[in-house]
């Protein structure tokens, strides 16, 4: 029996991976954030908090989810590949694990309002979701370039109950939509900001771990049910880094499971890119210190992806950490082989998933080609959203 539940060691650190994280922050959100911290540390050693929290991972999001060998895609790419279907949860994907495990702290600490920020949707969808099901009042930022190419998920939010405010700074995508959010949080911090990626200040990075390693749990505990054994290796999405933080914590201490990420590559060039990793140079942003796409003054700047999801200058401060250690290995993946990833694994396996999972899906076809090796990747989210874009 696969047991649901996250993962303790997530909570090892205080916000620091390596020269990574910290909270660079406005004094006055200072006080607020570090009740926050201490809130959090506090609930998550409670066995009360633990039980609601899988409780309703088990009986309203549907854990665990499944763990699939593809037979067919393992054939075409001649290694064995099971997918960890995410896109199978309640709302679609990943991002119902932490907004259940942050409204559960939201509710104990009386919180009137929900913010949250949003790209792809399916974080907007989730807090949505989240906030509906326990009765407190939702508002979704999101930049208007993504209101317009994820209309579907918009519609869904407000459906659910949700404001959606569409903004127009920058580029009008998730950068600005944190952006949005995060200075509607410095004028009302009383409200609960419901970070939705492995970014930001902390302590939200090690809230997001801590929420998402139930994926990792449990596709270690399956593969192992399937194969005797554990995988070779490891495939997930990149964007701020949540879904795959949650596959990677499952198997950090494991040196025999290489890990890899699948960064927004754009068109392949820089700075038609959002491969933070592969780009970027360290500094702070949005409150946090790891990777960023800069400019020659080594300001932020625009990230482009077809994946919202993905289209994102900075990057999770333990992805920058495993980079720089070499515990994890990133790759930028293009739009075209995003696509191309797609629409096959639609044709292979009757799975249309999110063009951000068709980002691993591309690299674990292009590393694994021939090799005969075990390997999960995460499909981190379904494609409904996806299917009526021109792409």
């Amino acid at each position: 029996m696969i047991e649901v539940k996250p993962n303790p060691s997530m909570l090892a650190h205080q916000g620091s991976y390596g020269e990574y994280g910290g909270a660079y922050i406005p004094p006055v959100l200072e006080k607020q954030l570090q009740q926050l911290a201490d809130f959090f540390d506090n609930e998550t050693q409670k066995a009360e908090f633990n039980e609601e929290f899988i409780q309703l991972l088990k009986n309203y999001v549907g854990r665990p989810s499944a763990l699939f060998h593809a037979k067919n895609l393992s054939e075409y790419v001649g290694s064995k590949i099971y997918l960890k279907r995410e896109d199978l949860n309640h709302t679609g994907s990943h991002k119902i694990n932490n907004c259940i495990g942050q409204i559960l702290l939201a509710k104990r600490m009386g919180a009137k309002e929900i913010i949250a920020e949003t790209g792809a949707g399916q974080h907007g969808v989730a807090a949505a979701t989240a906030s509906a099901l326990l009765g407190i009042p939702c508002k979704v930022f999101m930049g208007a370039i993504d209101v317009e190419r994820q209309a579907l998920n918009v519609r869904r939010m407000r459906l659910l109950g949700a404001e959606v405010i569409a903004t127009e700074l920058g580029s009008k995508t998730l950068k600005d939509a944190v952006d949005a959010a995060l200075g509607y949080y410095i004028e009302n911090p009383t409200s609960f900001y419901l970070l939705g990626s492995h970014v930001g200040p902390h302590p939200y990075p090690k809230m997001v771990g801590y929420f998402q390693s139930v994926i990792g749990q449990e596709a270690r505990q399956q593969i192992l049910a399937f194969e005797g054994r554990l995988p070779d290796s490891i495939f997930a999405s990149v964007g701020g880094g949540s879904n795959a933080i949650g596959l990677f914590s499952g198997f950090l201490e494991d040196k025999e499971v290489s890990i890899h990420g699948a960064e927004g590559g754009g068109d392949g060039t820089y700075p038609n890119t959002a491969a933070t990793l592969s780009f970027g140079k360290p500094t702070v942003f949005q409150g946090t210190r790891s990777y960023c796409l800069v400019d020659d003054n080594g300001e932020p700047i625009a990230s482009k992806s077809i994946a919202a999801g993905l289209d994102y200058p900075g990057i999770s401060p333990q992805h920058a950490y495993l980079k720089d250690t070499n515990r994890a290995q990133y790759y930028p993946v293009t739009d075209q082989e995003a696509i191309e990833a797609y629409k096959l694994l639609s044709r292979l396996e009757g799975i249309t998933t999110a063009i951000e999972s068709a980002h691993a899906v591309a690299l674990a076809i292009k590393l694994l080609k021939g090799k005969n090796e075990l390997a999960i990747v995460n499909v981190s989210g379904r494609g409904d959203k996806d299917v009526e874009r021109e792409m």
